[in-house]
């Protein structure tokens, strides 16, 4: 390692953070580059939703005693905290305490070798990293000894359309479309909804839980309706094993889901891949392959998961899983048809690496486009990175984390509600990405086997009406213990 140069992160996300603390842990030079105004700029984004993870799964060791030594505690570590509390009790202080590492306002628009594109050979390990980046003076050059990619996947959502691609149309309706689940205590996002008809897209936890929050919106405002649109020709296992759920609070957020469509309150429409979007007098229609129209709606809430950015490094020698675009040593441990959130197996530099020596992609990123990603497992991800980077390769291969048999997951829940802090989602510390192998944009791989009876649904062209659904088999969700 060129080890008169920093290690460059890029992302002041929870994961970001917890590299540079392992980095100075070990005592090796470490940069943070931010392009948000604040650490935890994405976590902020969903700040009004409760984490499902308690806070001892979400500190990382290393900084903890960064914090420690500020004379700052972390919270009780048997409360979920949201995420705007996760930032404002651990992000930001964290943040502070590494001083000068971290750098705000400046994105990382390419990495590349120092004089060396991607194809030249020669003297190319021996050269730095150099990482272009644009701040408000205009752009600049850092040069780097290893860099570590941790910038998530929330700015780059899957779109509407059900092939992957924008629908037809779907860049137009951009005033229609949001790919984040509403924060209805947020008044103008309120009345956005309120009194309206909203298409939600996507099966994972996210879009459980903006069906839940609508569902109470439509009670308390007339005209509000709300139709379910799933790509799959079921609804199969997607409300979880409910009070079965060894999850409990994951269980809590189904079964409201599973009551709300029960009472009518949510239109359910299923075999619907988006093809096009047409404007119609304010308002939108959803078309898909088959040319079957829905109804008119005013607002489409688009929660069909995440995908990585990559285009900023196209220099760089990546050795990318074809279908899941992960470390190709990573992709098979985290495959969404094999692995829930509980049973994914702990792994670090060696799952990592790429053929380009000393680069890596960390945190969500790192999973490409499978939902299944804890806070915990990225934060053993950066401690066994900091120990190959330090040339402590026995800690490197070490596995220092042992997931519990439920499988503690980092991912989306519900709104803060007084008396409502334990209901949430499941997966992934930001907003849960909705993913399976058959629907790669889209469908929950938090559990693999059905755990409910299929649940009668209306066709585009049937009343609405309430549906019933089969009692909750024995054994709910995620029942299996992880390795």
């Amino acid at each position: 390692m060129t080890e008169e140069y920093p290690v460059v992160v890029i992302g002041a996300g929870p994961v970001g953070l917890a590299a540079a603390a392992e980095l100075t842990e070990r005592g090796l030079p470490v940069l943070v580059l931010e392009k948000g105004p604040g650490a935890g700029a994405a976590v902020a984004e969903w700040g009004h939703v409760r984490l499902f993870s308690m806070w001892r799964d979400l500190v990382d060791p290393a900084a903890e005693k960064l914090l420690t030594a500020t004379g700052r505690q972390r919270p009780d570590d048997a409360v979920y905290p949201t995420g705007a509390e996760w930032v404002a009790a651990y992000l930001v202080p964290l943040a502070e305490a590494l001083g000068k590492r971290v750098r705000f306002g400046t994105e990382v628009v390419g990495v590349s070798r120092l004089g060396r594109d991607r194809v030249v050979d020669a003297e190319r390990e021996e050269r730095p990293f150099t990482v272009r980046v644009r701040t408000a003076a205009g752009q600049e050059r850092v040069l780097a000894s290893a860099v570590i990619d941790a910038s998530g996947t929330w700015s780059t959502p899957n779109p509407v359309g059900g092939d992957g691609l924008p629908a037809v149309g779907e860049d137009e309706a951009a005033d229609h479309v949001s790919h984040r689940a509403p924060d209805l205590t947020d008044p103008a996002v309120r009345d956005r909804y309120a009194g309206r008809r909203t298409a939600v897209v996507g099966r994972g936890h996210s879009a459980l839980t903006a069906l839940v929050a609508l569902a109470d919106l439509a009670e308390q405002e007339p005209g509000t309706r709300i139709v379910w649109v799933l790509r799959r020709g079921q609804v199969g296992d997607a409300f979880g094993g409910g009070s079965a759920d060894q999850l409990a609070q994951r269980g809590a957020l189904g079964s409201r889901a599973r009551s709300a469509v029960e009472a009518g309150r949510i239109e359910v429409v299923t075999g619907f891949r988006t093809a096009e979007l047409r404007s119609a007098a304010g308002a939108v229609v959803l078309v898909d392959d088959d040319r079957r129209a829905l109804e008119p709606v005013e607002e489409v809430v688009a929660l069909t998961g995440f995908r990585p950015e990559l285009s900023f490094l196209s220099e760089i020698r990546l050795g990318l899983d074809a279908t899941l675009q992960a470390p190709m040593a990573l992709a098979p441990l985290i495959d969404p048809n094999a692995h829930s959130c509980g049973t994914v197996y702990p792994h670090g530099v060696a799952e990592l690496s790429h053929p380009e020596r000393n680069f890596f992609l960390a945190g969500m990123k790192s999973y490409g486009r499978a939902p299944t990603f804890l806070a915990l497992t990225g934060f053993e991800q950066v401690r066994s990175i900091a120990a190959h980077l330090a040339g402590d390769h026995e800690a490197a291969a070490r596995v220092e984390l042992t997931l519990p048999e439920t499988g503690v997951c980092g991912g989306a829940g519900l709104f803060d509600a007084p008396g409502d802090t334990q209901d949430s989602g499941c997966c992934d510390a930001e907003p849960s990405a909705e993913t399976g192998r058959e629907d790669a944009v889209e469908e929950s791989g938090c559990c693999g086997d059905p755990t409910i009876a299929d649940v009668p649904v209306l066709s585009p062209a049937q009343e609405v009406t309430p549906v019933s659904v089969e009692p909750v088999r024995a054994g709910g969700c995620c029942g299996g213990s992880s390795s």
